[in-house]
Order: structure tokens, then C-alpha cells, then sequence
């Protein structure tokens, strides 16, 4: 994923006004590690990862705001239940 093209995603996320602060940081940081690994659409993931490039610290908070961005749309998680293989999540929302 090209920078310019992360920034149009944020700039399309800030248009919704159901996203506050915890939204948004979590979709960052998704976005980084898509950024990161060069991807469009499909990001592996750790909860652990994204949690501390949101500077998310509890789980409760995680757990809601990730939940939120599921049912808004924006994202679909894929998890993996096996230590070795990362969890997946595709971008449902594109600018």
C-alpha cells in the first residue's frame, strides 16, 4: 500500500462520524501494518500488534471498538486459532 493511498483511507474514515478516537486509532493501525506488509487488502494480524500500535491497553476496550468496526462494515476478521499462523483482516471500506 502506497502512503498516499493511506492517507485517503483515514481521510475517508474521519467522514463518519460513528468513529471516535478508539475507532480510528485501531483502523491506523491497521492500516500501518497493511502499509508494512504491502497489502490492499488482506492483513495478517496479532491482537497483541495492534493493540500496542493503537495504544490500546485493555481488553475490554479492544475487544468493543474492534467488535463496532466489524459491525460498521469497515473490517472482517478471520481469526486463526493455530499459535504458529496469524489472524487475517480484510479492509471491507475502501475510500
Amino acid at each position: 500500500m502506497k502512503a498516499d493511498k493511506l492517507l485517503k483511507y483515514i481521510s475517508f474514515y474521519e467522514q463518519d462520524e460513528r468513529l471516535n478516537v478508539w475507532h480510528l486509532a485501531l483502523l491506523v493501525a491497521i492500516i500501518s501494518l497493511a502499509y508494512k506488509q504491502k497489502q490492499h487488502q488482506t492483513i495478517r494480524v496479532s491482537r497483541s500488534k495492534i493493540m500496542k500500535l493503537s495504544h490500546v491497553n485493555t481488553l475490554p476496550t479492544y475487544h468493543k471498538y474492534f467488535k463496532e468496526l466489524q459491525d460498521f462494515g469497515y473490517i472482517k476478521y478471520i481469526p486463526s486459532f493455530h499459535p504458529d499462523c496469524r489472524s487475517e483482516i480484510d479492509l471491507l471500506k475502501r475510500y
